[in-house]
């Protein structure tokens, strides 16, 4: 299989790479702010003769970047994509009364706006069977438990789940699925930068454990649907 996965340099996503490049003849494009991490599993993987395919990690910026070069980089190592994974994300945790419009920007801009503009770009490496998977979290979920502090995290993700439902619309005469699983709680960097002292009850490799499950095979029986995977009750 060839798997785009974005946010590839820690949590989640990091594990998501691990997982996919333990089966033979995966090739993984691996997107991240940051590949230092990477890099450093890569090396020490080597080492001891893990049977990957490809790895190819590009250090990329989605607020900033030209999407272009995604998708030259990309095409530079397949003709084809079978999953693309929106994983990349930001966390805010602070009052509504004290978001300002740069904090704004930059969670619309990383959690909705970037899975736009990457599936636009990918689109022509897309085709019949392709499976997108965009990762969404319960805060999105209408009438879930809500906390205090979430409120624009909360808004961006309830803005992919129904991006999620509209991309698959669009794209079903193209033969091309389009999922989002709203996460609950999982401990990864971010959510302990955003909560310290909060421990929650997955961790980043039990969380990418059941998405690298679904991506290979949830397209065969959902389309346009956000899945809620949460161990509590909305």
């Amino acid at each position: 299989m060839n798997i785009l996965i974005t946010g590839a340099g820690k949590g989640i996503g990091l594990e998501l790479v691990k997982l996919f490049a333990q089966e033979s003849g995966n090739n993984i494009i691996a997107v991240s702010r940051n590949t230092a991490a990477i890099h450093h599993w890569l090396g020490h993987e080597r080492g001891n003769t893990l049977p990957f395919a490809g790895i190819f990690p590009f250090t990329f910026d989605l607020l900033a970047g030209d999407l272009q070069q995604l998708e030259e980089f990309t095409a530079l190592h397949t003709n084809r994509l079978d999953v693309v994974i929106n994983n990349a994300g930001f966390l805010l945790n602070k009052p509504w009364y004290d978001i300002s419009r740069e904090d704004f920007d930059r969670v619309f801009h990383t959690n909705v706006r970037a899975v736009l503009e990457t599936t636009q770009a990918l689109f022509p490496l897309l085709g019949e069977g392709s499976h997108i998977l965009n990762i969404s979290s319960m805060g999105g979920v209408q009438g879930s438990v809500k906390f205090p502090g979430l409120s624009v995290y909360s808004a961006s993700k309830a803005a992919v789940a129904v991006l999620t439902e509209c991309l698959a619309l669009e794209m079903k005469e193209s033969g091309i699925a389009v999922n989002a699983l709203a996460l609950g709680a999982v401990q990864t960097e971010m959510l302990s930068e955003a909560f310290p002292g909060y421990q929650a009850p997955l961790t980043a490799a039990q969380m990418a454990s059941f998405i690298a499950q679904f991506a290979r095979t949830g397209h065969r029986f959902f389309n346009g649907k956000v899945i809620p995977v949460a161990l509590s009750t909305p």
